[in-house]
Formats: C-alpha cells, sequence, structure tokens
C-alpha cells in the first residue's frame, strides 16, 4: 500500500505538469501518455478527484490544494450538464469528496465553502435525475444515446442522487411538481435490476446468472423493453466486463447507503425487505458471475464472450490472468472497479467469498504485474481497454492486442479501492461515497 500510494503521486504530479489540458479531459494513455479521446467529457472529475483521494491517503496538502484549486476552477460546466450520465463520476469524485472529508474534521471547517460544495451537488443531483424516462412501472435515467437507453453504467451516478437526497434536495417539474431523488434512485436501480441483469430464469437462450447486458433498450411509445444491445462489449449476448463491474460495484455501495435511510422513507417505494432485496440479488449475481468467469488473480479479460478467448484454451479462467496474449486484451479497469464492488458486499453481507476475491484483485492489482512502476509513464494501472469493438485503444509495436496502457477510470477506481482497503487496514472511520451521519 505505501508503494502504491508513492507510485499513485508521482503519477498525479506527472500528469500536472505534463499534459496539455487544453485538449479536453485526459481519457486513456498511449505510449505512456495521457491523451483525449473525444465522446463525452466523463473523465475530468476522476483527473482532481485522484488528487483529493492522495491527499486523503497521505495527508500531503499539495494534493488537497491541487484537487480544490482545479474543482473550484474547472468542475462548473459539469455540474450543469444536462447531456450525460455522469454526474456520480465527475460530481461526487470532486465536491463530494471535499464536503466528505469537511464533514471527516479532515480539512478546516468553512461556512462558504461548505454551502459552495453543497449546493454544487444539489445541482448536479437534480440535472442527473431530470434526464429520466418514465416507464409504466418506474423509471430510468437515460444514457447519452438518448431516452430509449439504459447504460449499466449510470448505476454508479446513483451516488449524486443518493447525496442530494440527504442534503434535503429533490426535482422540481412543471408546476412546482416535487419528485424524490430517493425515488427517481430506487426506480433506477429497480429497473437496472430487471432488464441489465440476468438470473439464470429464462429470459433468453443465453440467460445465465450474473450475466450483464451494457445497454437496455425500450420503446418510448408504450414502455416496453425491447432487447439487450452493447455499445462498447462484443454483442448483446456476451457481457462487457467493465459493464459487469459497474453494477457490481454500485449495488453494493448502495445497499450500504440505505443502511441511512428510515423506513418510513422506503415504504412508498415498496418497503426495505423489498427494496434491499433486490439489491442484495443484483450484487450477488454480478459478483458471482465476475469471480466465475475472471482469471484466479482477479483481472478479466474485456468481455467474456470476446470472439478470439477460445484461443486461450478451455481453463483461461482456471489460471492467472495473461496482458501480453494474442487473441484478446485483459481490462483492469474493470477490476479496479469491480474489486470495490466484492469488498464492500463481502463486508455487507459477512461473507469471506466475495471479501477474498476482492483482496485477491487488490493484490493483483498492486502487483508489479499491473502497477506502472516506470517513472515516465502517466498511467498508474496497466493494462485496461476503453472500447475495443471501435479500436481506439494503442496496441504496441510487437504485439497483437492493446495492452500496457492506462485509463483515468481504471487509476482512479484503484485508488478509490485503495483508499477503502487502507481504511479498513488502519481501523480508520469507512470510507463511503455518502455523508456518515
Amino acid at each position: 500500500m505505501d508503494r502504491f500510494w508513492e507510485v499513485s503521486g508521482q503519477k498525479i504530479e506527472l500528469i500536472d505538469r505534463e499534459y496539455d489540458a487544453s485538449q479536453g479531459s485526459p481519457v486513456f494513455t498511449v505510449e505512456g501518455k495521457y491523451t483525449t479521446r473525444g465522446w463525452t467529457e466523463w473523465t475530468q472529475g476522476f483527473q482532481y478527484g485522484s488528487a483529493i483521494l492522495q491527499f486523503d491517503a497521505t495527508g500531503d496538502e499539495s494534493f488537497l490544494n491541487m484537487g480544490r484549486q482545479a474543482t473550484v476552477s474547472k468542475m462548473a460546466p459539469h455540474v450543469t450538464h444536462f447531456g450525460v450520465h455522469d454526474h456520480g463520476f465527475n460530481n461526487v469524485s470532486t465536491y463530494g469528496n471535499l464536503l466528505r472529508l469537511m464533514n471527516e474534521g479532515r480539512i478546516p471547517e468553512n461556512e462558504w465553502e461548505r454551502n459552495f460544495y453543497v449546493i454544487t451537488l444539489q445541482a448536479s443531483s437534480a440535472v442527473q435525475a431530470k434526464r429520466w424516462t418514465q416507464l409504466p412501472n418506474g423509471g430510468y435515467i437515460y444514457s447519452f444515446n438518448g431516452p430509449h437507453s439504459l447504460f449499466a453504467d449510470t448505476i454508479r451516478s446513483l451516488r449524486s442522487l443518493a447525496v442530494g437526497h440527504q442534503l434535503g434536495h429533490a426535482v422540481m417539474g412543471e408546476n412546482d411538481k416535487k419528485t424524490s431523488l430517493l425515488e427517481r434512485l430506487v426506480q433506477h436501480a429497480k429497473t437496472t435490476a430487471d432488464y441489465a441483469v440476468y438470473y439464470g430464469e429464462g429470459r433468453d437462450y443465453y440467460d445465465e446468472w450474473g450475466r450483464t447486458a451494457h445497454e437496455s433498450v425500450f420503446n418510448l411509445n408504450d414502455g416496453n423493453y425491447r432487447c439487450p444491445n452493447s455499445q462498447q462489449g462484443f454483442s448483446p449476448f456476451t457481457t462487457w466486463t467493465r459493464g459487469l463491474a459497474w453494477i457490481m460495484t454500485g449495488a453494493a455501495e448502495q445497499l450500504e447507503f440505505l443502511k441511512t435511510i428510515d423506513d418510513s422513507e422506503l415504504e412508498p417505494l415498496g418497503g426495505r425487505e423489498s427494496v434491499e432485496a433486490f439489491f442484495v440479488k443484483m450484487a450477488k449475481a454480478t459478483c458471482d458471475f465476475f469471480i466465475a468467469n475472471t482469471p484466479t488473480d482477479g483481472i478479466p479479460y474485456w468481455d467474456t464472450g470476446a470472439p478470439n478467448l477460445y484461443q486461450l484454451g478451455s481453463d483461461v479462467y482456471d489460471r492467472e490472468s495473461e496482458p501480453f496474449n494474442t487473441a484478446e486484451p485483459v481490462d483492469s479497469s474493470a477490476a479496479a472497479i469491480g474489486a470495490q464492488g466484492l469488498m464492500r458486499l463481502g463486508r455487507y453481507l459477512g461473507d469471506e467469498k466475495y471479501t477474498a476475491a476482492g483482496l485477491t484483485v487488490m493484490q493483483t492489482l498492486l502487483s508489479d504485474k499491473y502497477l506502472s512502476l516506470d517513472a515516465a509513464h502517466q498511467g498508474l494501472i496497466l493494462h485496461s481497454v476503453y472500447h475495443r469493438p471501435n479500436g481506439w485503444d494503442h496496441i504496441p509495436a510487437g504485439q497483437s492486442v492493446p495492452c500496457g496502457e492506462s485509463c483515468m477510470w481504471g487509476d482512479y477506481h484503484a485508488r478509490e479501492a485503495a483508499l477503502y482497503l487502507q481504511r479498513l487496514i488502519n481501523d480508520d472511520p469507512y470510507y463511503t461515497f455518502y455523508l456518515q451521519k
């Protein structure tokens, strides 16, 4: 852990010195240098949030100053960005972490600074929740593809709604109609659980416990579900492992958040027993699928149905991952995201199976095999993949699949998981995205 944070700090400083911010937000590395890739601006909060986490873990105030100043000067457009489903990524990682640190007494209490964080998080939560498709029985926050589209990723943006609800906020509509952020949180999660996650109950020929679809498509004329789809995975009927990981961790952390909610608030939404039951089922199914379909060191390949995966043999999940193979790339960012879900679910359920799996992932990510020890390489965790179908990822000379590179979300979530683990090891206050009472 000490080595990890030392390397992490070096990478943050390296990016701060070398990266040309006029390009846009850093997304992934090419030959060890962070570059941008236009789709939506969803990674900037991870860049500055990483500096805030670095301070949290080490106490080095230079990183606090870096993260705080960048949050104030750079993040405002993300607070009122109506075009994305990424508010939980950008704004809770920055404003949210700063407010949490103030609540913990890690940074000095300042009334105006506190109010600044509060109002930005309240605004962000309402903007995110307003991006809503109503269904006959519920609804969902729709992706940047449009109102017909639910992404697996978006369960992680429920962070924004949770914090907004804690801060006493709501969504205000026409004629002053007030909608609960908690209601939208639970309804989006239920739609994700019902349509993005499979439980071996015969929904289609490929239905398997814990399999996930990256995108779920709905008919806006009548609200009916139409089909699974995948934007970044191999197919609608295979599992893109980063989408799987978003649900693993999003579900587990929301289970922890629900413990802070009074029973009376959950009663109109089906009651605590019903709500927690579908969250637990979703979290267990996805975590079980990850464990069953990942090599023994905890680093998955980018998609469980990737077309050339067969070339690695039928025992591909019975041995360690092979990032330099010639068939299909691994995705360390999926591991970095999913590790936290495994550890949180293990603690929530008291089930050592999930805890041990999460610790295995972390042991591998922090090892020489995946930790980027080259002082000139700006990335922290090696061997991530962004968009394999589009061919966006760099393939080094002499290799046939992407490898050796990093991404901003993988690096951030490795830091977040490491901070979570470090606090457990040191018996420090339990790390949560939400504001503890």
